[in-house]
């Protein structure tokens, strides 16, 4: 059992001005991004992570930063860095306004979420690295299982009814449903709890890859809208995914919540 939570980065300047960023555009976090991060590490301060991921763009390394230095347990827990995360590249689009972006694909008679600028990445370059980050999250989870397996009371891993990993504030925020087909039942077994932190857009391809290709389980209020627009700054999802009998091939995906903003 692999659990799995998404924080998006925080606030840059970029982002209030409406300018394109991707990956040409290294800006911290503003003033408001960074009060946005602590507030997301206060939201999920009392889970107990295993590992924790982030995008090695500044904006997430800062976020990542300030959520563990708001936790409880694992403040002193290493932030892996990963170039799989790093949001959409725009190409010639990035630093300048999004307006731009819209226009350069009305001029080439395309829809803006599926237009790709001169020398950014499609949408399918996107998903692939996505679906590559992914397939290694499973695999480490695989890992971690048969390396533990046979040992009784092993560090970091907690039956279903106790444990602080499954002390998620979002429970508030989910029917008991939800949470009951997401497998927390007393024989539950938790191989690794991660936290991912990355960006809008690439998250967007993202969750669209797991619920097309995946079969992801949503919420039962989730409307469709909400499934395809970009998440706000420091929102957070979880999912929870089922790997039987260590089959990489057909993971059981339950998504908990998406875009969770009630810290903000």
């Amino acid at each position: 059992l692999l659990l799995f939570t998404i924080s998006f980065s925080g606030e840059t300047r970029y982002n209030k001005d409406k300018i394109l960023q991707g990956q040409g555009v290294d800006e911290p976090l503003s003033a408001t991004g960074f009060r946005q991060a602590d507030a997301a590490g206060l939201f999920l301060s009392n889970v107990k992570f295993t590992h924790v991921f982030s995008s090695d763009l500044l904006r997430a390394k800062q976020t990542a930063a300030a959520i563990l230095g708001k936790n409880r347990f694992c403040k002193d827990l290493e932030i892996k860095y990963d170039a799989r995360l790093r949001e959409r590249k725009y190409g010639v689009a990035e630093g300048r306004p999004l307006a731009d972006l819209k226009a350069m694909a009305k001029d080439a008679g395309e829809q803006c979420p599926s237009f790709t600028p001169s020398g950014g990445e499609t949408l399918d370059e996107v998903r692939e690295r996505a679906r590559d980050f992914f397939e290694f999250l499973c695999q480490l989870a695989v890992e971690l299982e048969q390396k533990e397996h046979g040992k009784p009371s092993a560090p970091g891993r907690s039956s279903g009814t106790s444990g602080e990993q499954f002390v998620f504030p979002w429970t508030n925020h989910c029917s008991e449903a939800e949470l009951s087909s997401a497998g927390s039942g007393s024989s539950t077994v938790l191989d690794a709890n991660i936290l991912v932190v990355s960006h809008g857009a690439y998250m967007r391809n993202w969750i669209g890859y797991m619920v097309s290709d995946l079969n992801c389980t949503l919420p039962a209020n989730l409307t469709k809208s909400q499934l395809s627009s970009v998440s706000p700054n420091t929102g957070v999802s979880h999912f929870i995914i089922k790997l039987e009998n260590g089959n990489l091939l057909k993971p059981s995906i339950t998504c908990v919540c998406l875009n969770q903003d009630s810290h903000l």
